[in-house]
């Protein structure tokens, strides 16, 4: 059965203790879990994530601790501070990117902040450009977000040609506002009901139908 599932649940345990039973339930499925206890790690160490990154990590499911980079523009020492508190506190065994730039000439401040996540212990590592980047930082990471926005914008997504000499299991869709039965096209996504501003407060459709 193939682990083709990144989750990013964003709604925390204690409020939502049934969902995250079913989202471990479902570990079989899971490319992974995106942690995100405030927009980032947080300040100090939230117990109940702690506990739900734990059941994670039992069930073999890639824990990836969220970290803002702000298109290049948050400086490299807080994105890494963010990287290391989740393998501290939550032990977070990946890292996920968010608002990667797609631009060629940030390609160096990406390739430090790839190189910090390996060194703080992430062995995946996702990047979240929400379209598709230059193709220069497909050699920084296992994974490439390459669209992140509703369903009813997904149809006009086009893959650039330089994707085709890459494996298609690099690549990956998060969409939401998405009906029942909507299937990505990537090996790896994400299709969810919710709606902005807060999308990945639900879970996928295939785990929703299980419940």
């Amino acid at each position: 059965m193939p682990r083709n599932l990144l989750v990013p649940f964003y709604d925390h345990p204690a409020d939502r203790p049934d969902a995250w039973e079913t989202l471990i339930a479902a570990a079989p499925l899971l490319y992974g879990v995106v942690l995100n206890p405030a927009s980032g790690a947080g300040e100090a160490p939230d117990p109940a994530f702690a506990e739900a990154a734990a059941r994670l990590r039992e069930a073999e499911v890639p824990v990836l601790g969220y970290a803002d980079t702000d298109y290049g523009r948050r400086p490299h020492a807080d994105v890494v501070r963010d990287l290391l508190r989740h393998r501290d506190w939550y032990g977070a065994d990946g890292a996920f990117l968010d608002q990667v730039a797609t631009d060629p000439a940030l390609l160096p401040h990406y390739r430090r902040l790839s190189v910090a996540a390996r060194a703080a212990g992430a062995r995946t590592l996702v990047l979240n450009h929400g379209a598709h980047p230059d193709p220069g930082y497909a050699e920084l990471a296992d994974l490439l977000v390459t669209f992140e926005g509703t369903w009813a914008a997904y149809p006009d997504v086009r893959a650039p040609e330089w994707t085709l000499g890459h494996p298609p299991e690099r690549f990956c869709h998060l969409v939401y506002a998405a009906p029942p039965g909507a299937r990505p096209t990537t090996s790896v996504h994400c299709a969810v009901p919710g709606e902005a501003p807060h999308p990945w407060g639900t879970l996928p459709h295939l785990l929703e139908s299980a419940r």
